[in-house]
């Protein structure tokens, strides 16, 4: 039991590292030219997410032996960790370490060569999850694997932008971030849909048909579907009356500042609205979270 609830916090905190490393790599990949204070911070921040993402991923993998025979005397089974070795584990875990390497010497360069580093390690990062599980067993494992790379690819996105957010917000100026909050925005309200439709392609066919939404996985997928749609349905109702001109992140009444900026531009209106868009942020990206386990 100590051995799986070991694994098991191992393996959430190596994909909360990873996500964070590959995410905040995207965000820089996409939006890195906007920000200019922040930036030296976010490439230590994404250096230190995929240090610790190899060292939990080197130990959740000494210790998969260990969870096999549900003892650690396990990690001393010579055969059982030949057999890690020449399983699709093995080869994962090699494609994150690889990806996370790319992505830590794309943070100490900078032009193309960075660029074209980080997104290659984000590849590998991503699709090294298509190596395991029932993806890598079904017989449409190809579809299986496209629709589970986008989906993790918004995943990253999503989760990636939280940090990058915060600090661009704090240590930029309020011109600058309003730049990457709304560069930000008009990415995002495009790829959410890719994260629903890629979940629900990727559900359906491993339920084996529509039929297995009647079974209790199938229910419990409908349910976080629609915990899913209805934060943002109902933010997107709350603020489509208030937009200016259709772009994204403008409010009529603000002059075309993002509401992220209300607290520092507009002080007597500040506090209280601030938080509650980063609050805002904050549960898309858990809903994200949540779609894709």
């Amino acid at each position: 039991m100590m051995v799986d609830a070991l694994s098991v916090s191992l393996r959430a905190l190596s994909f909360v590292a990873l996500f964070q490393a590959a995410g905040i790599s995207l965000f820089l990949v996409l939006f890195g030219r906007l920000v200019v204070a922040s930036e030296s911070t976010l490439r230590r921040a994404a250096t230190f997410s995929a240090l610790v993402a190899m060292g939990v991923l080197v130990a959740q993998y000494v210790l998969e032996a260990a969870r096999m025979s549900g003892e650690f005397s396990g990690l001393m089974d010579l055969t059982l960790q030949s057999q890690v070795m020449h399983s699709s584990t093995a080869a994962a875990l090699a494609w994150r370490l690889l990806g996370l390497v790319l992505i830590t010497l794309a943070l100490r360069s900078s032009g193309p060569p960075g660029v074209a580093l980080s997104v290659v390690g984000i590849m590998l990062l991503t699709s090294a999850f298509a190596l395991t599980g029932h993806t890598a067993t079904h017989p449409e494992r190809w579809l299986l694997s496209l629709l589970l790379l986008g989906h993790l690819l918004v995943v990253t996105f999503w989760f990636g932008a939280l940090v990058p957010l915060h600090v661009a917000s704090s240590r930029e100026s309020a011109a600058i971030a309003g730049e990457v909050t709304e560069a930000f925005s008009v990415v995002a309200i495009w790829i959410v849909p890719v994260l629903l439709v890629s979940g629900l392609m990727l559900s359906v066919l491993l339920l084996k048909g529509f039929a297995g939404l009647r079974t209790t996985y199938g229910q419990l997928l409908l349910v976080k579907t629609g915990c899913f749609c209805s934060p943002h349905g109902a933010r997107g109702a709350q603020q489509m009356p208030a937009r200016s001109g259709g772009q994204p992140g403008r409010s009529a009444g603000d002059g075309g500042v993002p509401p992220l900026l209300e607290g520092r531009i507009h002080p007597d209106r500040g506090s209280a609205e601030r938080d509650g868009d980063i609050d805002q942020l904050l549960f898309a990206r858990l809903s994200c979270i949540r779609a894709g386990a």
